[in-house]
This record gives structure tokens, C-alpha cells and sequence, in this order.
């Protein structure tokens, strides 16, 4: 005769069972608050310190004086909250992002970072360099090895992350989120990279970042504000 367990038991065991995927599902509701409050904040706050930035060239460098960290600060603060956003949401819903989701979710949190250590390289850098030698601020005259190590991977990674992640936003419900994010980043990265086609002094860089960040920002907000829906499967 098979033994049966008391109901006790059983009424235990089924609390236990409860009471964790109440915990799990809490959880994952507190990391999505997280992603979406970060998300909406982080998102418009890039693009007033992008809309507020100082012409490229010294002269402007050194005219802007404290202006110029104040806004690459305001860039910086909403990296950080964009790097916290994608992280909360990939952890709370990495299941519906498939396989897909991990390299995606994962090069643009490093790509975003790498772009946070760019904008404090240039914030702490380029302002000195301005006050004794404007002539050369954002020129090739002005790349050594350091400059290199900060610089170039942030130009290679923040654009590709980017392009992954907005393929894996669109796969799962989040089409016009994931498409203003990518082709806002891919557009400001296109002016930020053209500073070394046009010069420092050239106005297409401020314009092209600022057309870019605009979508970026949104994209951002719509992500915090939208949820994919039920219905959709998760990405292979």
C-alpha cells in the first residue's frame, strides 16, 4: 500500500509553492518599475545635455567654461540610468527575449558604458586642452594612446548594440520603441563620427546628434511606458 502524504503537508508544500512564485513574480515587477522609471528619465535627460552641448572646436570649449561639464554630466547621469533601465528589463523578462535577447541586451549595456567613459573622458579632458591649446581640441593633433583606448571601442560597440537590440525590441511587440532607439543611436553616433570628416567646427555634428538623440530619447520613453504584448512569442 502506497503511503499517501498527511494534508498538512500537502497544504504546506502548495503554500511554499505559492508563496515563491508570488516572491518570483514580485521580483520581476520590481525590476520592471525599475527599467521603466530609469528608461523615462534617462531617456529625456540625454537629450537636454545633447541639445544644451558647446560647439566642438576649443575656442567654444573654453568660452563655454563650466556649461560644457554641467552638460556632459547631464549625458552622463543618463547613461547610467539607460544602462540601469536595459539591465532591469532583460532581467525581468529574459525568457520572452529568446536567444537572441542576451547578445543584444548585452552589447548595448556595454556599448552605453563604453559611451558614459567617452563623455567623462571628454568632459575632464577636452576643457583643459581648450584653455592652453584650442587649435587642436577634437583634431587628430589631439589623439594619443589613451584617447584611443576610450574612443574607439565606444565608437565600434555603442552603434552595433544598438542595431541588436532594436531587432530584438521589434521581434517582441516593441516595433516602434525598438526602431526609434536604433535609428536614433545609429544617427547620433553619424554625428559624432563625422567630427572627424568635417572638423570640430562644423555644424552638421551638433545636428545630426541632436536629430538623433530625439527619437534615442523617445524610444527610451515609449520602452518605459509600453509593455510587449501577451500574445507575442519570444524571439529564436
Amino acid at each position: 500500500m502506497a503511503l499517501q502524504r498527511p494534508p498538512d503537508a500537502l497544504a504546506t508544500t502548495a503554500t511554499r509553492s505559492t508563496s515563491n512564485g508570488g516572491s518570483e513574480l514580485d521580483v520581476r515587477r520590481r525590476l520592471e518599475q525599475i527599467a521603466a522609471a530609469a528608461a523615462v528619465t534617462g531617456g529625456p535627460l540625454f537629450l537636454l545635455g545633447t541639445v544644451l552641448h558647446a560647439k566642438r572646436d576649443g575656442w567654444s570649449i573654453a568660452a563655454a567654461g563650466q556649461a560644457y561639464g554641467i552638460t556632459h554630466g547631464l549625458q552622463a547621469v543618463a547613461l547610467l540610468l539607460l544602462t540601469v533601465s536595459l539591465a532591469n528589463a532583460y532581467a525581468a523578462k529574459a525568457g520572452r527575449f529568446g536567444r537572441r535577447g542576451l547578445p543584444a541586451f548585452l552589447l548595448a549595456v556595454v556599448g552605453t558604458m563604453l559611451w558614459f567613459g567617452l563623455i567623462v573622458f571628454d568632459a575632464s579632458r577636452n576643457p583643459v586642452t581648450a584653455k592652453y591649446a584650442p587649435e587642436i581640441v577634437h583634431t587628430p593633433a589631439d589623439i594619443d594612446v589613451f584617447a584611443g583606448i576610450v574612443v574607439l571601442p565606444a565608437l565600434l560597440v555603442f552603434p552595433v548594440g544598438y542595431v541588436l537590440l532594436a531587432r530584438v525590441l521589434s521581434r517582441n511587440g516593441l516595433t516602434w520603441p525598438g526602431l526609434l532607439v536604433g535609428v536614433g543611436a545609429m544617427v547620433y553616433w553619424a554625428g559624432s563620427i563625422s567630427l572627424f570628416a568635417f572638423g570640430p567646427e562644423s555644424p552638421v555634428i551638433q545636428t545630426l546628434e541632436v536629430i538623433g538623440a530625439v527619437p534615442y530619447a523617445v524610444g527610451f520613453v515609449l520602452i518605459g511606458v509600453r509593455r510587449p504584448p501577451k500574445g507575442v512569442p519570444s524571439s529564436r
